[in-house]
């Protein structure tokens, strides 16, 4: 049986249900590129990086684009940006990040991407980014794309400095331990959850729901999605962060009106209930008497 391919989930949902949770990668499942790699231009316009580096990074990017990453080459891209960050002000990082983060990410979040998002918030699921990517990066992204928490990886801070050493490494096996974490914090049932990559090394992060997702895979990942008959979503609308924000406050609008009409719709029928008991007590009373 071929696996299910659309730009739209399949699932039906179970609308107002609580205690459940949609976990989003980020790189080539809402972003269209690597979001650590793409701030090589700023970060050397910034003075912390070389010619170098930027090539190198550049290099990376059209190899992660063309064919994703693998084990090796996600530990080697690990490795290459710890080292690079040692002695980085944090400060500064975090100032780049702010200025140049609409330029970088425009236009490359997927449509698709945010009206799925949209749809769970609807379902009354919360939306969590967890992404290999630092979380200076992570955080703001997850906070313009209006999510309810965003998960990176972790670089130790000290004296405003980072050192170079990772306190939380959000990859493979880590990403499903925070998803367990989590779980457990938030009373999820993660047999109701649902989680979307793209990458055959987030495999824990899809083994750990009810409901995995594959966008954009890999080939590795696609084999997988084939045998398992897993559904595989095909995202290709790039669209301007302020298309995303028109997006997503004409969705939240949406929502609150429907919010509005079962609310409305709830306290007519309370009224008209009352009514009825008030109507049968005096039929009662006039009985009795």
């Amino acid at each position: 049986m071929a696996p299910q391919r659309s730009t739209k989930l399949q699932h039906t949902y179970d609308l107002g249900m609580g205690g459940s949770a949609a976990f989003f990668d980020l790189d080539k499942t809402i972003l269209a590129k690597s979001s650590s790699l793409a701030f090589a231009r700023p970060f050397y316009k910034g003075g912390l990086i070389g010619r170098a580096d930027v090539l190198k990074s550049g290099y990376a990017q059209f190899a992660f684009l063309a064919s994703g990453a693998d084990h090796d080459q996600m530990e080697q891209m690990r490795l290459y940006l710890t080292s690079l960050v040692a002695g980085w002000d944090v400060d500064q990082v975090r100032a780049i990040v702010a200025e140049t983060l609409d330029e970088i990410i425009d236009p490359v979040v997927y449509e698709e991407a945010v009206e799925l998002i949209a749809e769970h918030r609807a379902a009354g699921r919360a939306v969590i980014i967890i992404s290999s990517s630092g979380t200076e990066v992570v955080e703001p992204i997850g906070e313009r794309l209006g999510v309810d928490r965003a998960i990176g990886t972790q670089i130790e801070i000290v004296n405003g400095k980072y050192t170079g050493e990772i306190v939380f490494y959000a990859y493979g096996e880590g990403k499903a331990e925070a998803m367990r974490a989590l779980a457990v914090e938030n009373d999820y049932d993660l047999s109701t959850c649902y989680a979307y990559s793209d990458s055959i090394t987030d495999l824990p992060m899809l083994d750990a729901v009810g409901h995995p997702v594959c966008v954009n895979p890999d080939s590795g990942l696609r084999k997988i999605a084939v045998e398992r008959e897993w559904p595989i979503l095909d995202f290709e609308r790039p669209v301007s962060m302020p298309t995303v924000r028109r997006r997503l406050a004409d969705m939240t609008a949406e929502i609150n009106t429907a919010d509005n009409r079962r609310a409305a719709f709830r306290v007519g029928a309370a009224t008209v209930a009352l009514g009825l008991a008030w109507y049968a007590a005096r039929r009662r009373s006039n009985l009795i008497s």
